[in-house]
C-alpha cells in the first residue's frame, strides 16, 4: 500500500483565536498540546485540547505505528506484504482481526461501486511514481497487463483468513487505511478521557468532539492547485471526519495532461472525469476515506448518488470550473465566519 497517499493535506485545520470574558477573574485554559511524526509516508499530527497528558499523546502515535506495521505495502514484515508476497500455491493467508476487518470493509466498497473502488489495485499502483518528481508514464503494455490482474472479487475474508482466488492478486489498502487508523486513534483517545482533539493523518482530519468552549472545529477545504493556506470553504465540524481526494496533490504534468494518483482499475490510468476533488464528511473516517475515492471514481452524478445513499454523510464535489457541488444537507456545515 502506498500510504503516501492519495491526499496530502487536502483538508487542514483553521484555528481561530478565542477570548475569555466575565466579571470574575478566571485562569486561562492550558494551551493545546500537539505531537507530529512522519508515519504512513505522510505527516501525522495529533492535538489534544482538553488534556495535558503527554503519555496519551505519544500513545496515539505509537498506535499509528502499530497499524502501519500491519497494513503497509512497503514494510516487508507487514500482513499486507505477507499477502502480496505469498507463494504461488498459497491461496489463504491468516491475518489479525484488524487487517481482516479492513480488507472486508474495502471489499464492501468494491461491491458498492461495482469495482470503481478496488483494493486489488496494487499491480497497477506499483507501476506509477508520483513522488520522485520525474514526469514519466509507465510502460503501456505493462500497465495493460497489470490492470488485468485487478479484481476485488478474487478476494474473500473468512474469519481471520484472507482467501485469494488468483496468484496474481495483490492488495493495496492505501485508499482506506488512514481512515481506519484515525478511527482507532479516536477510540484510544476517548478511552483515555480525551474529549476534545484533532487527528490529522496527511489530510484525513478526524475531530474528537468540539473545542473546549463548545464551538466546532473549523476545517478548511483547500483550493485545488493553490497554496495550502488558500481555501474555497470552511466547515464547522463537531466529532466528524473530513477526508478529501484530489487530482492536485500527488500528480505530475506531461504534455499538457495532469496525471494523478486516482487510478481507474479498468485501464490503469488516472481518471479524467472533470472533477478536481471530492470531500466527504462522515461519522467514521474509514467511510470518508473510502467514499472520497469511490465518489471521485464514479464521477459527479453517480458519486453524488452514492454519497446521498448513506446516512450522516455529506459530500463536496469540486469540478474543473472550480464550482462546488453539494450533497443534500452539506451546505449547512459551511462556516459563515
Amino acid at each position: 500500500m502506498r500510504m503516501t497517499g492519495r491526499r496530502w493535506l487536502a483538508a487542514f485545520l483553521i484555528f481561530a483565536a478565542g477570548t475569555l470574558s466575565g466579571c470574575k477573574r478566571t485562569e486561562a485554559p492550558a494551551d493545546p498540546i500537539s505531537r507530529s511524526a512522519f508515519l504512513l509516508n505522510t505527516f501525522v499530527t495529533v492535538t489534544l485540547y482538553d488534556s495535558q497528558d503527554e503519555a496519551v499523546l505519544e500513545g496515539s502515535l505509537d498506535l499509528c505505528r502499530q497499524y502501519e506495521e500491519l497494513l503497509s505495502t512497503t514494510i516487508d514484515t507487514s500482513e499486507v506484504s505477507r499477502i502480496n508476497h505469498r507463494s504461488p500455491d498459497e491461496t489463504a493467508v491468516t491475518v489479525s482481526q484488524e487487517t481482516a476487518e479492513l480488507i472486508r470493509k474495502g471489499l464492501e466498497y468494491g461491491e458498492r461501486t461495482e469495482g470503481a473502488f478496488d483494493i486489488t489495485i496494487q499491480p497497477v499502483s506499483s507501476l506509477w511514481d508520483f513522488t520522485s518528481g520525474q514526469a514519466k508514464l509507465p510502460d503501456p503494455e505493462l500497465l495493460k497487463e497489470a490492470a488485468q490482474k485487478v479484481d476485488y472479487r478474487n478476494v474473500h475474508v473468512e474469519g481471520s483468513q484472507v482467501i485469494l482466488d488468483s496468484p496474481d492478486t495483490a492488495i493495496d489498502l492505501g485508499a482506506i487505511a488512514k481512515g481506519y487508523i484515525a478511527d482507532r486513534i479516536k477510540d484510544y483517545l476517548l478511552e483515555n478521557g480525551v474529549n476534545s482533539a484533532t487527528i490529522n493523518l496527511g489530510g484525513n482530519v478526524l475531530c474528537v468532539g468540539s473545542r473546549p468552549d463548545g464551538t466546532p472545529f473549523k476545517i478548511g477545504l483547500q483550493m485545488p492547485f493553490a497554496d495550502r493556506n488558500e481555501t474555497i470553504a470552511a466547515l464547522n465540524i463537531d466529532g466528524l471526519s473530513v477526508v478529501t481526494s484530489g487530482v492536485y496533490e500527488r500528480h505530475f504534468e506531461l504534455d499538457g495532461v495532469n496525471y494523478h494518483h486516482l487510478l481507474n482499475p479498468e485501464d490503469g490510468y488516472p481518471y479524467q472525469n472533470g472533477l478536481l476533488s471530492v470531500t466527504i464528511v462522515s461519522p467514521l473516517s474509514v467511510d470518508g476515506d473510502a467514499l472520497s475515492t469511490s465518489c471521485f471514481s464514479l464521477g459527479l452524478e453517480k458519486g453524488m448518488e452514492l454519497a446521498e445513499s448513506m446516512d450522516g454523510v455529506y459530500a463536496y464535489f469540486v469540478t474543473d470550473d472550480y464550482e462546488i457541488h453539494y450533497s443534500e444537507g452539506a451546505r449547512e456545515l459551511i462556516s459563515e465566519s
